[in-house]
């Protein structure tokens, strides 16, 4: 399937339909997409040399909501997995994943959650953010959700009363001390200062995704940024990706996807200049929602996602 105009192409790839594809990463070492299926779970590895899809189970998870590259560790990913933040092994090839050890564990005060996306900032300091359990009721009408610092083993709270965390990513190389952040319900991508202890403040709201002040009939989802620092913002419900002028604060083009239920994005391919684009299928939608898509011929290039250090 291939849709196209005189700006871009969107190609969806071969692999698994999933529930819920999300937290796309792009391992330049392997040439490799990896990203997740929250709801069956499953890590799933896209081989763009082999043009193949790989998945593989994590025994005990009902959830798995992002996966993160492990510096100086080829093969090990850190994951959100229900309501803790684990470290895990993958081949990238078997249909199993397991785990070498729990880092962080929210604990039991905390069992009405689950972690969502997650990201590694530029000097390898992982933040993530929860969710209610989607079981126990309107995630837009309550805010249990937080957003987390990992740090030696514990979860430093960035930011609380969060409906659904999610997109992340941060103004680099201009400026590694600024990152972007989205909770879905606020309908909009906020900016915060990033101070030397990794601990985020003077938070603003860099770009409202309401119309004249209404709610457009979709909501911001996973998130990632080019080279000259523009932000891609994935809809749910949208059928789009979103891209938003740095300078200007701006909408400045949308991506068409084949899917209502945009998830993600990462840029990768072999010259960074390839845009991958997960979705989901939730609630029965028709084929192709829930497929991995590859955007091409958008004349910008991506940065290299950072490995977590451990």
């Amino acid at each position: 399937m291939t849709s196209s105009d005189s700006s871009y192409q969107v190609v969806k790839l071969p692999g698994p339909r999933t529930k819920l594809g999300e937290g796309p990463v792009w391992d330049i070492d392997t040439q490799s997409l990896y990203y997740v299926d929250i709801d069956t779970p499953a890590v799933l590895r896209y081989d763009y040399r082999e043009n193949r899809t790989y998945s593989a189970k994590l025994a005990g998870a009902n959830s798995i909501s992002f996966l993160a590259l492990v510096a100086g560790q080829p093969e090990h990913f850190v994951v959100g997995e229900n309501n803790r933040v684990t470290l895990i092994r993958w081949d990238g090839r078997s249909e199993a994943a397991s785990h070498v050890r729990v880092l962080a564990d929210l604990g039991p005060s905390q069992s009405h959650v689950r972690f969502n996306d997650g990201k590694i900032d530029p000097a390898g300091r992982l933040y993530a953010g929860t969710m209610q359990l989607e079981s126990l009721g309107d995630l837009f009408a309550q805010k249990e959700g937080q957003l987390f610092r990992y740090t030696n083993g514990t979860m430093v709270v960035q930011k609380q009363n969060v409906s659904i965390s999610n997109g992340l990513t941060w103004d680099e190389p201009f400026n590694p001390l600024r990152m972007y952040y989205i909770d879905s319900a606020a309908l909009d991508v906020k900016a915060f200062d990033v101070d030397v202890n990794g601990d985020l403040k003077n938070e603003s709201v860099f770009y409202d995704l309401r119309v004249n002040g209404t709610h457009p009939g979709y909501v911001p989802d996973g998130m990632t940024s080019d080279a000259d620092g523009n932000l891609y913002v994935a809809t749910w419900g949208g059928s789009k990706v979103m891209k938003i002028d740095k300078g200007s604060q701006k909408l400045v083009l949308e991506i068409k996807i084949p899917a209502e239920q945009v998830t993600s994005v990462a840029f990768g391919g072999p010259q960074m200049d390839e845009l991958f684009v997960t979705t989901s299928s939730k609630g029965d939608k028709p084929a192709p929602a829930g497929e991995l898509f590859k955007v091409t011929g958008l004349g910008v290039k991506g940065k290299p996602m950072h490995k977590m250090v451990l």
